[in-house]
Order: C-alpha cells, then structure tokens, then sequence
C-alpha cells in the first residue's frame, strides 16, 4: 500500500499505521472476549436451567457445561474429578429455610498445574459460584414470584462465565503456581459448596496461597469496581494499586474479608482472599435479572483484570502475610448495636450442619467471641441459659442481652461440653 509514497512521507506514516493496526487488532480482540462472555452467560441463565437452584437438573446441566468449557480452556480434572458432590444436611440451617435438605450439590474444580517445579505444589483458588434461587421463594425479592423463573444472569452466571474466561487466559501461558478453578453450587443457601470444599479440600488449605472470589461481576457502571478482602494480605493494596494503572477503574477497596459469598469460608480458614463484585442493582434477586442486561464489554474488562490479579499472585516469589482482619465499622446512621440483632457476639455459623446446636465457622478478629477463646468448629448450646439448637435461638438469645452484659456460652470443643463467660459488644465495635 506505501510502495508509490515519497520515501520519507512512507517511514514517517508507517508509525501511526502500525499503532492503528494494534489498536483495531486490540478491539477485536476485546469484542471477541465480550462475545464469548455474553454466550457462556446466556446458556448458563437459560430459562431451560430453571434457575440452577441446587439439587435440580438445571443445577446439574450448568455443572456439566462448566466441567466441558473448563475442559475446553486446557484445564484438568482434580485428583478427585471434574465434580466434588456433597448432600445437604437434613438438619443444615440452610436446610431450615429452603426445603433442600437431602439434596446433592456439586462443586466444579478444573485444575492448572504451574511450571514452576517449587511453586507448583502452592495453590491460588479461583471461585464463583454457579447456582441460583431457581424458582423463586426463599431469597427472592420479587412479590408473588414464586413459581417463576430466577435466572441470575448477574448473580451468578457472570462470575462463572468468568472463571472460564480467566482460565482460557492463563491457560496459554500458565504461572509459576498451581491455578485451582472452582466453580461452586449451594452459595444462595449460606455458602454450602465453599464450606464444604474448606472442610474436605482436595489441595491442602494450608498450601492455598490465597482465594480470589467473583461474585455478581457483570453489571460495571462507570467503570466503577468493588473490591472485598483488601485488608487481609499485607501485600494486597499495592499490588491493586499496581494493576488498575492500566486499567483506570473507580476502583472502591474494602477490606473486610468475611462476606455474604463464597470468599467468606477461606477466610475463616486463615486465607487471604479477595472478592471482585460491580455492586448491587435493581435486579438483584428478580426475575428480570436477565443476560440481555449484561454489560458484557465491562464484564470482559473485569474478567480480564481478574485475570491479571490472579496471574500476579501466582507468580510472585514470596508468599502472601495473612491479616485477621477485625469486623468493619457500623455504617453511618445505623444503630451499633444492630438494629434488631441484639448484642455483638463476632461469631460466623456453619450453615451446613447444626450438630444440637450453632457449629462456627469461624470468630472475627476482635470480637468478644475471640477474646473469650471461641473458635472455629466450637458447637454454641446455649447462651446465658437459653439453648441454641439453631440460628435462630441464637438470635433470639442475643436480642435477649444488650451490649456490656456479661453471659455464659456454653458450647462443645472436641466432644467436651465448656462454658465461658463473655462480655458481648456493640456491632462493629
């Protein structure tokens, strides 16, 4: 096309030319990803998966086309296989509420080995989940809708569409550490796949470097991105600081690590975990939260973001310092003590199992449970002579009392019933 231009004029467009050329290969690039997204979003919130509600055939058909996509992308099966299956509690919390008590879960793990022949037996988790409320009832903020189709297009299917576009990403050129995808069901019950997966991992919990959490990443608005756990690795803000030079989003850090999503069961854990979200919308948990609303250019560029944080924490030499992060501050104009929960206990229930009483998951860092010794796996039995043979006893126990009030909790640690007393606190205090 230059061969009949002046010589000089020829070399002095030839820059301009080349950049054009990049840039347009680039925004191909870019619709193409957008596309991919849009489509693995579309089959997974397909009125024909009838909300992916755990247990059902819809839930089963969307593990199954994750286990082909991540398949397709160059991951591989776990030791233990594509599918980590558990069955809900007849007795679980969760079970109380939504009538699924019995019914099997599946939690989908890809795996991609690192290259690099030390860091390879450390692992960083990647994790969505996958399942939705299915037809409505339980957690559904539409009036009159149940029976009706929840699709969840932004809640979830854009965060499991992402987990196969960031391992297509990384599969090309993989990192120094072990990548573990995991795309998990039973999230809208309380967490059920996640909890399950941190009390029956297939990788140690111990060599899992960190957690990085998508949930409800498809709706950006003026590039404005949130971002969860920010606090619990030292290491964490400058490394976001560090990687959003180049992708210049409103970017909003929180630094709590605990969370209504699946990030919350790692950090109880001792993990350092992470959890991109593009916030709240009017069509959190209707019926009308449909692909065709996805901003599937802005999921793309959170994909691929989520990609590069994931790729960096793989790669880094040293490992990440974990921060046990105390619960945040009460938001401004709201009650310290919690307007209506009662006093402050800083415990975290395990909604997978109610063992004659509260089973914890964890206790948040400086909450009077930790102060009084409570921690993970400790079975709550009663409060100040009250049983608590479930959540909702519990609650009731601590509407009972009022900050500052002294009670005895009893409890079972390793098969031992134990009584302690504690000083309840204000909510965020």
């Amino acid at each position: 096309m230059l061969t009949g231009l002046w010589p000089g004029l020829r070399w002095r467009l030839l820059p301009a030319l080349l950049a054009l050329s990049v840039a347009r290969a680039a925004a191909a690039q870019s619709t193409a990803e957008a596309v991919a997204l849009l489509n693995d979003v579309r089959y997974l919130s397909d009125d024909r998966l009838q909300g992916r509600m755990i247990g059902t055939p819809g839930a089963d058909s969307a593990a199954a086309y994750l286990a082909r996509q991540f398949r397709k992308a160059g991951l591989i099966a776990s030791p233990s296989g594509w599918f980590q299956t558990f069955t809900v509690a007849r007795d679980a919390p969760a079970a109380a509420h939504s009538g699924i008590g019995g019914t099997t879960g599946k939690n989908v793990i890809g795996v991609l080995p690192g290259r690099d022949p030390t860091l390879r037996d450390e692992i960083v988790l990647v994790g969505a989940h996958y399942d939705h409320l299915g037809l409505g009832g339980f957690g559904s903020l539409d009036p009159d809708s149940n029976g009706s189709v929840h699709n969840g297009a932004d809640d979830n299917a854009s965060g499991a569409a992402a987990l196969i576009h960031i391992a297509r990403k990384l599969a090309e050129a993989p990192p120094s550490r072990t990548v573990v995808f995991i795309a998990f069901s039973g999230e809208e019950e309380g967490l059920l796949g996640s909890a399950y997966y941190v009390a029956n991992p297939v990788f140690p919990i111990a060599s899992t470097e960190a957690m990085v959490n998508m949930d409800m990443v498809g709706r950006l608005r003026n590039d404005r991105l949130i971002i969860y756990g920010t606090a619990t690795a030292v290491e964490f803000p400058a490394l976001l600081d560090s990687l959003n030079t180049a992708a210049r989003f409103d970017l909003k850090t929180r630094g709590d690590g605990y969370g209504p999503s699946d990030q919350s069961s790692f950090y109880a854990a001792g993990r350092p975990v992470l959890h991109v979200f593009t916030d709240l919308h009017e069509d959190y948990h209707r019926t009308t939260d449909d692909w065709d609303r996805i901003n599937a250019d802005g999921l793309a560029k959170v994909a691929n973001f989520t990609a590069r944080i994931v790729r960096a924490l793989a790669n880094r030499p040293a490992p990440l310092t974990f921060v046990n992060q105390p619960a945040p501050a009460p938001s401004a104009g709201t009650s310290s003590s919690g307007s209506g929960y009662g006093a402050y206990l800083g415990t975290v229930p395990d909604m997978t199992e109610s063992p004659g009483g509260v089973r914890l998951t964890g206790v948040r860092a400086g909450s009077p449970a930790e102060k009084a010794g409570l921690r993970g796996s400790d079975v709550i039995i009663a409060i100040d002579g009250m049983a608590t043979p479930d959540l909702q006893a519990m609650a009731d126990a601590l509407r009972a009392h009022k900050p500052g009030d002294v009670v005895d909790v009893q409890f079972v640690r390793d098969g031992t019933e134990q009584k302690v007393a504690v000083t309840l606190g204000s909510r965020g205090g």
